[in-house]
């Protein structure tokens, strides 16, 4: 590892220098349902969340900094359908997002050394939380399964 940890995804670590991100975007859906009722306004009912999308954005340059083996190691992931484990923090306080598989992996690679190599690398990663019956909704603290034997 060449720098800080702020976060991972399954065994991949995006790090200060290297394989890192400029951005995170998320968008939750937990829509409601309108019921109609006679001579009323129509109320609603809550149907639950439904989708939990993260997007990580970021900039490689493979030649000065690496990364580009990062990102072809998480690619592969993806197309195994392995599902992985989202969090972020550092080593004095972690928070576990729950557990994701990646929709998609965007590349756009320029500026090619003579060998082929870019010197940098776009990239952007989509993630959905998977929907797993035992998944705990939202973010948790990492010490939370210990505070829960204390009460």
């Amino acid at each position: 590892m060449t720098g800080q940890t702020s976060m991972m995804l399954g065994a991949f670590a995006f790090e200060a220098l290297g394989f890192g991100y400029e951005g995170v975007t998320r968008s939750l859906q937990t829509p409601w349902a309108k019921v109609q009722v006679a001579q009323r306004f129509n109320v609603q009912q809550w149907m639950g969340p439904t989708s939990d999308t993260v997007t990580i954005r970021g900039v490689l340059f493979p030649v000065e900094l690496g990364g580009q083996s990062q990102l072809e190691g998480l690619s592969a992931a993806a197309v195994s359908g392995t599902p992985m484990l989202l969090v972020t923090g550092d080593t004095v306080e972690g928070v576990i997002h729950g557990t994701f598989t990646v929709q998609s992996v965007d590349e756009d690679r320029s500026f090619h050394t003579a060998f082929g190599m870019p010197q940098r690398n776009s990239y952007s990663i989509v993630l959905e939380r998977y929907g797993d019956e035992n998944a705990v909704p939202g973010p948790i603290s990492i010490l939370q399964p210990i505070l829960d034997l204390f009460g």
